[in-house]
């Protein structure tokens, strides 16, 4: 499945629930600034070596893997609503970070 098979996806369910006229790009940022909270808020406390065990705890897990697929979610629909090729941007901002950022050879 690829990123355009997703999005298709989220819009053709926002559709069936006449949830467009909701998703413009203020409120789906709105929508992805809190999901990032929630997913925030499993880390916020945690310990450095508390945080890369989190998915050794079940509960833990389920609620990282919800929160990561709820962000992605609304990522893929701004960019959907925006008309962004996402994966392109990605890819551009990987070649941008390589040229600021060379690595030490």
């Amino acid at each position: 499945m690829s990123i355009r098979d997703l999005q298709e996806a989220l819009a053709r369910f926002a559709a069936e629930r006449d949830w467009e006229q909701y998703h413009t790009p203020k409120n789906l940022v709105m929508a992805l600034a809190g999901e990032v909270g929630e997913l925030l808020d499993i880390f916020q406390w945690l310990t450095p070596d508390e945080s890369r065990a989190v998915m050794a705890d079940p509960e833990l897990r389920e609620a990282v893997l919800m929160e990561m697929g709820d962000v992605f979610q609304y990522l893929l629909r701004l960019a959907d609503v925006l008309e962004i090729d996402i994966e392109q941007a990605t890819w551009d901002v990987i070649r941008r970070n390589e040229r600021r950022f060379p690595a030490n050879d």
